[in-house]
């Protein structure tokens, strides 16, 4: 396992859910003893973020400013292959893997994340013919890298093509960086680009800083999952959205603190 991916995880779980609040909580705790009011005020502050970032409706206060910037590629087949004319290629970015599946044989299958990407890249791949590019690598210290796992997957269970497997990356700015690099050499300089609504506003800058026209093709719209009373309720899956979403926040903040904002232009977002 790669140092710097170690450490990346070791900082990310201290910034964000739930690590965080219970931290301030704990803060605010320690600092009764010396400051009653503002030690309670900390405490019940964080539990109460907490509670409302740990449901599906309260997610949405950090999902859906996202979300709502990545518009959906045209569903319709006719009006798709007119937006993305010209492109050369389908990048599909991984998003985990679930290791040791025994009902695979022990083997690593993609996560729920990974599978949903790779429904849609394939959809896309059936709509223009293009030839796909699966990205990620061996961050954890597997021998299979996620792009290989991907690969199969589209094979097996989408009856879809892989041209290129980027084998290399530990996070998403190597994604951009590296399958660029094969894409260059393949002559590609306009992609499709495949991942989950809320993780693109990073992937989109980061692979349009790469020199590639990048047309978008979002997918797992959590924003627009319909809202019911248990929406209300915590859950593990609101504190899942809460933290993936606080995670695209820092991650999308850090990369413009060292690059700048100019690269947003690079996209090409098409509305359906």
């Amino acid at each position: 396992m790669h140092a710097t991916f170690i450490v990346t995880k070791v900082v990310s779980t201290l910034l964000l859910l739930p690590t965080n609040l219970i931290l301030l909580c704990i803060a605010g705790m320690l600092l009764r003893r010396a400051y009653p009011s503002i030690g309670m005020v900390i405490s019940l502050t964080s539990l109460l973020l907490l509670t409302v970032l740990s449901t599906k409706a309260g997610a949405l206060l950090l999902v859906a400013p996202l979300e709502q910037r990545m518009q959906p590629l045209a569903a319709n087949a006719a009006v798709a292959a007119v937006a993305i004319d010209g492109a050369q290629a389908i990048v599909i970015l991984g998003g985990g893997r679930l290791a040791n599946a025994p009902e695979y044989d022990g083997d690593d299958a993609p996560s729920y994340s990974t599978l949903g990407r790779l429904r849609y890249g394939a959809r896309i791949h059936r709509q223009t013919g293009l030839p796909v590019l699966v990205s990620g690598g061996t961050p954890d210290g597997s021998k299979v890298s996620e792009a290989a796992i991907m690969a199969s997957s589209l094979r097996e269970d989408f009856a879809t093509p892989v041209k290129w497997l980027e084998e290399r990356s530990d996070d998403t700015e190597q994604n951009a960086k590296f399958s660029a690099e094969i894409l260059a050499h393949a002559g590609v300089k306009k992609i499709v680009l495949v991942t989950d609504a809320l993780h693109m506003p990073r992937s989109q800058l980061m692979f349009a800083r790469t020199g590639l026209e990048v047309v978008i093709a979002p997918t797992v719209f959590f924003s627009r999952d319909r809202l019911t009373l248990l929406s209300f309720l915590p859950s593990g899956e609101g504190m899942r959205r809460s933290e993936y979403a606080m995670h695209e926040w820092l991650g999308v903040l850090w990369y413009k603190a060292r690059h700048g904002e100019s690269q947003q232009a690079g996209g090409v977002p098409v509305a359906s």
